[in-house]
């Protein structure tokens, strides 16, 4: 076998086989033979059908055979001896004739790692967010939680206000007519919460338990209801009953009931949550802001195949946190197809920027040693709360401590990186301001 290997691009290499033609000529008469063994040709019992006929019978699939098994017998040999190490499955762009006593030649492309050699990564000029403690935050948070451990209680009073939960009747009329959707029995509405067409809810307010009312309303030009958007319609409506939604007080048995001892304990936590949340928000956009100028000083190319991992990669983050709110990728509207599609781009911009970070933890000398992966151990197992034991057992096999290890590796060389750099704290508003000369573009 004599094997040529040429770079394509620094992200693609060819991979040129030729195979002997004694080679070729052992797999022809090989597979001849085991075909020959089932083959059916009428005229001739199975099984007994003369060599001749059977090479004349059979050769589209003799040559099938031998050249899908001549290729991958060959081909992952090649990258072997050739130290190739291929990230994608080849692409055969082109091969010889199969011809008995003649060499067999193919030509493959595959994808490779690029080489990267990272420049201009110090004296970085970024800009960071200040935290900016906002109160109203924990407040909200405290009135969501609140709100989740409410009741609905039938009100004393008999006449509706706005916030009231109240169930009713109704029927929708447009030109005398009823239409199709526009009826319900018992249906619960909010007052207040817009959830209804425009002038809907506010018409029930000062309704009566048990009263009945006729109100007019015009369906919005963009609704979705083409044969409704743009016209007059009257609903006759029951208000059948009136509901209130009693928030329990924040006092230390509603706190206790989130696992702290006090009222002012769970607000303490809430706001410590807060902190870190946002602190981490912060370092991830500063992160990103690093990376992005990293990605516009080195020019990096990137293997379609580590563009599609990461898309993989992206689609299933997002699936799985979208599952865990009871919501789907096509609730949002959106396939995988289309998601590719959007995501694209920043896919090629986060495998750019680990390239590059991988590139400068090397230049660097960045490594990683046992005391590091030991004490990140400890943090995984006390943040999931699981035994150490299990922790360690899962990160020993090779692909998992390959993964944690590039990621403790990646975070001391951003932490590198942000200690090389000019770092200019501004509030969050500053963030979003254009530079001048970009204004007058």
């Amino acid at each position: 076998m004599n094997v040529q290997v040429e770079n394509v691009s620094s992200v693609k290499k060819k991979i040129s086989v030729e195979i002997s033609a004694d080679r070729v000529s052992e797999e022809i008469a090989k597979t001849y033979k085991k075909i020959a063994k089932s083959a059916k040709v009428k005229g001739f019992r199975d099984g007994k059908v003369p060599m001749s006929v059977v090479e004349s019978y059979y050769v589209d699939q003799m040559k099938q055979d031998v050249i899908g098994r001549l290729i991958n017998e060959t081909y992952y040999q090649a990258l072997v001896d050739n130290e190739v190490a291929a990230i994608s499955e080849p692409s055969i762009e082109e091969s010889s004739d199969l011809e008995k006593d003649k060499p067999f030649t193919y030509e493959a492309h595959v994808e490779v790692k690029p080489e990267v050699s990272a420049k201009d990564y110090t004296d970085i000029e970024l800009k960071k967010e200040i935290f900016d403690f906002d109160e109203k935050i924990v407040e909200e948070r405290l009135k969501e939680m609140l709100s989740s451990r409410s009741t609905m209680e039938v009100a004393e009073r008999d006449e509706a206000q706005n916030g009231d939960f109240v169930t009713i009747d109704f029927e929708g009329f447009v030109d005398g007519e009823a239409f199709e959707g526009g009826a319900a029995q018992d249906h619960e509405l909010e007052l207040g919460s817009g959830s209804f067409i425009p002038g809907f809810e506010e018409q029930l307010v000062g309704l009566k338990r048990g009263e009945e009312k006729e109100i007019s309303v015009t369906f919005p030009e963009e609704y979705g209801n083409k044969d409704l958007a743009g016209k007059e319609s009257t609903f006759k409506i029951a208000l059948k009953e009136i509901k209130v939604k009693e928030i329990p007080e924040l006092d230390d048995e509603f706190a206790k009931g989130y696992g702290a001892e006090s009222a002012d304990d769970l607000r303490e936590k809430i706001s410590d949550g807060y902190k870190k949340q946002e602190t981490s928000r912060i370092d991830d956009d500063l992160k990103e802001r690093l990376i992005t100028v990293l990605v516009e000083r080195n020019e990096v190319e990137v293997p379609e195949a580590m563009i599609e991992r990461q898309l993989d990669f992206m689609h299933k983050n997002i699936s799985n946190r979208l599952q865990s709110q009871g919501m789907t990728m096509e609730m949002m509207g959106m396939n995988e197809e289309a998601f590719r599609v959007m995501y694209r781009e920043t896919a090629v911009k986060q495998v750019q920027g680990s390239l590059l970070l991988e590139a400068i933890g090397r230049q660097e000398n960045i490594s990683v040693d046992d005391d590091e992966v030991d004490s990140r151990l400890e943090e995984i197992a006390e943040m999931a709360n699981a035994p150490l034991d299990e922790v360690e057992k899962y990160y020993s096999s090779d692909e998992a401590r390959r993964g944690l290890l590039a990621q403790i590796e990646e975070e001391k060389v951003i932490t590198y990186l942000l200690g090389q750099s000019k770092i200019e704290e501004v509030a969050k508003e500053a963030l979003a301001e254009k530079p001048a000369d970009e204004e007058q573009e």
